[in-house]
């Protein structure tokens, strides 16, 4: 969805529009950080560096703030909310964006780091002035000036009129006859020479045919992006399921597990992608697809008990299909799991201690904790063991003295018995001696 870059202006045919900024929040405690997903986009429509109202941001919500172009990831550090970014967009906008004389976006910056100025040119009414340059992002803005066009243009030029001397050398330096007819000719340059054409021509090989695409490419997929977050979670999770299923039917599915993260990262459903994989991937053969599977299982579920329960939930999922093989099987398949690294203790007992309905009946969730009791009474009392045997270990290190001697040349270690206290002696009757 777009809105006008000024929203100030409510006119809905008003021609500059920019994408609404889309905020994802990723980490927790100490490492919460807010990615901005859509900022190259915004910065595009605003005729700006991407890294300027990033760091806009960090300076006006007194936040650290990191650039990644190479993979269009730029983060403020803390959790912020997309319309406060939003609101925060638009003072970036009056500031650096909008012409002081007609309020329109098409503006350029100058920047000049030796006399330390910001000019700010306008190409619709032809203002020129400089920027109040009090604010802290001047300071970015002048350590780092955005690329300028006009000098690129200039070497661009420079080549042109090089390689035009070079081509009039050679001609020059054939024949006398073709240098007299050239001076015979009161003809304009841009006929005798024949680069105008190629610079004006579009390249049709196939390197340049393709480099196009892939530009053409790299935009829709940042589209794509911004169009697929703003889904509801539902159609997010069956676009994540259809990337799934393509990879299982095409066959490339064993060395896709990084893909498969990374789309459902893309798509914002990473906790709910074990039970999607538990559909497309479990069948009555389980045992084996978990050890099959295990890597593209790990990505998800490594210290994410969120992810675990889901698993738990996918799991219920694939005993109802096959009820009549896998029901007898479950405190087997639950330790394969656990022994996979896929399940943790604790997810383990949360899950024994209440029978839901939100994937399977009652009925058959009720018999699945049945069949799973024994195999999390024997986890229990694995667990009761080896708190005892660290308890046991700990009253033995209690009991060791490290001794030096001065002759020795190592160090002995030696078991201390623990002090019994000695009787006392009994009372000496002083009279009967």
């Amino acid at each position: 969805m777009s809105v006008n870059v000024n929203r100030s202006v409510s006119d809905q045919f008003y021609r500059y529009k920019m994408p609404r900024l889309i905020a994802k929040v990723e980490g927790k405690g100490n490492g919460i950080k807010t990615v901005i997903v859509n900022m190259v986009d915004v910065a595009k429509a605003l005729n700006r560096p991407p890294t300027y109202p990033t760091k806009f941001f960090g300076c006006e919500l007194g936040a650290q703030t990191q650039f990644d172009s190479k993979n269009d990831r730029y983060i403020v550090n803390g959790s912020h909310e997309a319309n406060k970014l939003q609101d925060m967009l638009d003072g970036f906008i009056r500031k650096f964006v909008l012409c002081p004389e007609c309020d329109n976006p098409e503006t350029d910056l100058h920047v000049n780091p030796k006399k330390q100025t910001i000019g700010n040119k306008c190409k619709a009414c032809g203002y020129q002035g400089m920027l109040d340059t009090r604010h802290k992002l001047c300071t970015f803005i002048l350590k780092n000036p955005p690329e300028s066009n006009d000098s690129g243009s200039a070497t661009a030029k420079k080549d042109k009129e090089k390689k035009n001397r070079k081509k009039d050398k050679e001609n020059g330096s054939g024949s006398s006859s073709e240098a007299g007819n050239h001076e015979n000719f009161d003809a304009p340059d841009a006929v005798d020479r024949d680069d105008d054409d190629e610079d004006w021509a579009e390249e049709t090989t196939e390197e340049a045919q393709r480099r196009r695409m892939e530009e053409i490419s790299d935009h829709a997929k940042n589209l794509t992006l911004s169009e697929d977050l703003e889904k509801p979670l539902e159609d997010r999770v069956n676009l994540f399921y259809s990337f799934v299923k393509q990879k299982k039917e095409s066959g490339t599915i064993d060395a896709a597990d990084k893909e498969i993260l990374a789309e459902a990262e893309r798509l914002d459903v990473k906790a709910m992608g074990p039970l999607i994989l538990s559909e497309l991937l479990f069948n009555d053969n389980i045992r084996d697809q978990i050890k099959k599977y295990k890597r593209h299982f790990l990505r998800f579920c490594h210290n994410n008990k969120k992810a675990q329960k889901y698993l738990l939930g996918g799991f219920e999922c694939v005993v109802k299909i096959h009820q009549v093989q896998l029901l007898p099987r479950v405190p087997v398949i639950l330790k394969d799991l656990y022994d996979a690294d896929l399940l943790e203790e604790d997810v383990i007992f949360a899950w024994a201690e209440k029978v839901s309905k939100k994937y399977v009946s009652k009925e058959l969730a009720k018999e699945i904790h049945a069949k799973a009791a024994p195999f999390v009474k024997w986890l229990k009392e694995a667990e009761e063991e080896s708190e005892g045997s660290e308890e046991e270990e700990e009253d033995e290190d209690e009991n060791v003295e490290v001794v030096y001697s001065p002759s020795a040349r190592e160090l002995k270690v030696e078991t201390v018995k623990p002090d019994t206290p000695e009787k006392e002696e009994d009372d000496i009757d002083i009279d009967a001696i």
